[in-house]
């Protein structure tokens, strides 16, 4: 499979950072729904909030890659076309996808650093964006948790408008993003 995409096909960079940031958006979601399960201040419950804020910032640095290829290499085409009043919800979705991969992981990043605590990813410590305040880091914290919440809805819209246009309309919208098998 070409890395680059074509008029018909996402190559396969397009296709590997879509399905390794699903995988990433999951294990996200995954690692604060499952803290709650643990007692405050437990190891456990330290160590998915610290695998959380990883993740977080590891989809926030690979997003810029993903912006990037989708600029050096077209879109490719929906066929049948899409009518004009599915193409604009269309170009909205993947605009609120993408400020979701970019803002919730900056938030977490800011609530971090106006929390005065340490931004770990991967045996790092990034530095703090802004200086400690309690009171913004709780008002960005909401912030941060309603983006996760429409995160959900987004993610799961996204998901079923994939499914409904290929076993409803049948076009080729989903098998555009799915690996090619040779």
């Amino acid at each position: 499979m070409n890395w680059k995409n074509t008029p018909s096909r996402y190559g396969s960079l397009s296709v590997g950072l879509h399905w390794l940031m699903l995988i990433l958006l999951a294990a996200v979601y995954a690692c604060i729904e499952l803290k709650g399960n643990f007692p405050k201040g437990s190891d456990t419950r330290e160590l998915l909030k610290q695998w959380h804020f990883m993740l977080g910032l590891t989809v926030f640095a690979l997003v810029w890659l993903r912006l990037l290829a989708r600029l050096i290499a077209p879109t490719p085409r929906i066929e049948p076309p899409l009518p004009a009043w599915q193409a604009i919800p269309a170009q909205l979705m993947h605009a609120a996808l993408y400020a979701l991969m970019i803002g919730a992981p900056l938030a977490g990043w800011l609530v971090l650093s106006a929390a005065g605590k340490p931004i770990p990813f991967f045996g790092l410590e990034l530095p703090a964006l802004i200086d400690a305040n309690r009171d913004l880091a709780g008002r960005i914290k909401e912030l941060h948790e309603l983006a996760g919440t429409t995160g959900y809805w987004l993610i799961g819209l996204h998901a079923l408008a994939g499914l409904y246009h290929h076993y409803v309309v049948r076009d080729n919208t989903l098998i555009r993003m799915l690996p090619r098998r040779n």
